[in-house]
């Protein structure tokens, strides 16, 4: 069975990927659900972690695997002088759309209206970006130069696992009242 697994990884790469984003972006959450909002096994939103289990999967691992695959195009090889181009094009490509579409589409998942999910991106966005661009193109440029591009994006959702326990704490966070009429109106 393990066998037929890794065969079936081996010849459609991308669900590799959507494997590794589907198990480590909920427990992640479950990491920010027990340091921050201090709860356990009985307490844990589990839909929650179902929430961040199919976002994983289904938009996490597929763009990263698309990211990666174009990013070893149009920078070739693994020096430092390209993976450092790499992850700095994704810094202001990938990851601002990466951020926006999470923030978007999380607070959709809940059962929240779009108004809801547009004041969230407009409230949540820079905060979460600023700390982006200190994590990933550090982390991105250590994955480009040293890891075979085979294995490039389930390292990168090893890393993201942590990154998704500080999304799960962004989304915790809650918007302040006063901070969205502000938004109206400007």
């Amino acid at each position: 069975m393990l066998k037929r697994l890794i065969t079936f990884t081996n010849d459609y790469k991308i669900v590799r990927g959507m494997i590794s984003y589907s198990i480590l972006w909920p427990v992640g959450n479950l990491m920010q659900q027990t340091f921050v909002e201090n709860k356990n096994f009985r307490t844990y939103d589990w839909k929650k972690c179902l929430r961040f289990s199919v976002y994983g999967a289904c938009i996490m691992g597929p763009t990263m695997f698309f990211w990666v695959r174009l990013a070893a195009k149009l920078w070739p090889g693994q020096t430092f002088r390209s993976s450092i181009s790499k992850a700095i094009t994704e810094q202001f490509t990938y990851d601002p759309a990466s951020i926006c579409t999470f923030l978007y589409l999380m607070t959709l998942f809940e059962g929240k209206s779009m108004r809801a999910a547009k004041h969230e991106l407009k409230a949540k966005f820079f905060d979460t970006y600023k700390v982006g661009a200190i994590y990933w193109p550090i982390v991105q440029t250590i994955n480009f130069k040293f890891v075979p591009v085979r294995n490039q994006v389930v390292c990168t959702s090893f890393f993201s696992m942590l990154w998704s326990a500080f999304l799960a704490y962004m989304k915790h966070i809650e918007i302040e009242e006063h901070k969205l009429h502000e938004n109206d109106e400007k």
